[in-house]
């Protein structure tokens, strides 16, 4: 049956009042309540807490989207068990091997992945601003340690942003201030329909705030730090949702205006819940 073009309007009108409405309603959601909705978005209260250890392998795309070009596969391990987590991105070539950031629960390690035995500068940026990893937000929800699970615990304070556009697209935004204090700022993003955790965006600029060892000529080459996780694909397996498409972007500025932008697109092949893990996985090095 067609419909009357009249009718039809009176369709997507009401299509746009309802989206309006969603957001709307989401927009003036408070902070407890949109945390509320992500915790029941995860999956229910028993199936969180009955995750004790994960372990995520994937496939993994290194590419170097500007200040270079190139691309070239590897692969993607993260293990977690409560705070502790190993996350590995792997590649093989003859000066770059990947990164590899370890948290025991409390110190937190960065391998010097190039052949020289220094670090990149993304693992420069991890070394001076570890508190995401030691707050376990590197990953979001696949970490056993998602400090979104236990905030009385963790001790991070929250504040609602409201609505923002996000490259286009209308998200939940929640500023996130881990207890140790830190110049990074830190912005979790949510799904306004879905109240999924689909982004988290990192940033820095004040000068200096790169310190010590290998770190001091660094904080005189660059100027500004961004980094941002997008999470897709969300799937439903022992009764938690959670994504199977990770995108993990690194960039920088240099004092001199030139930009360098990095980028990990990793697909999980498969993610196991409650595996026994060696302890020696989470030794900080």
């Amino acid at each position: 049956m067609k419909l009357s073009s009249g009718r039809r309007m009176v369709g997507l009108v009401f299509v746009a009042l309802f989206s309006s409405s969603v957001s709307f309603g989401a927009d003036k959601l408070s902070t407890e309540d949109i945390l509320a909705k992500h915790l029941q978005a995860l999956g229910s209260a028993q199936a969180r807490q009955g995750v004790k250890s994960r372990v995520i392998e994937g496939s993994a795309t290194y590419r170097v989207i500007q200040g270079g070009a190139g691309a070239i596969d590897g692969k993607y391990v993260f293990a977690s068990e409560g705070p502790r987590s190993n996350f590995l991105l792997k590649v093989n070539t003859n000066t770059y091997r990947g990164e590899q950031f370890i948290c025991d629960g409390n110190k937190v390690s960065v391998a010097a992945t190039w052949s020289n035995k220094t670090h990149s500068e993304f693992g420069e940026f991890a070394l001076a601003q570890d508190v995401f990893l030691k707050d376990n937000l590197l990953g979001g929800v696949w970490s056993t340690g998602w400090p979104l699970l236990d905030v009385e615990g963790r001790g991070p304070k929250l504040h609602a942003m409201g609505m923002k556009k996000v490259d286009g697209k209308e998200l939940l935004g929640v500023r996130y201030q881990p207890r140790k204090s830190t110049d990074l700022e830190i912005i979790v993003y949510f799904d306004p329909e879905t109240y999924r955790h689909v982004m988290t965006v990192y940033s820095v600029e004040p000068p200096g705030s790169l310190e010590g060892g290998e770190l001091a000529q660094a904080r005189h080459r660059h100027k500004r730090y961004q980094l941002e996780e997008h999470f897709s694909e969300f799937q439903t397996e022992d009764g938690l949702t959670l994504p199977r498409h990770y995108d993990l972007r690194f960039a920088l500025e240099t004092e001199s205006g030139a930009t360098k932008i990095i980028e990990w697109e990793v697909r999980a092949l498969s993610i196991t819940n409650n595996m026994s893990i060696d302890p020696r996985s989470f030794q900080v090095k």
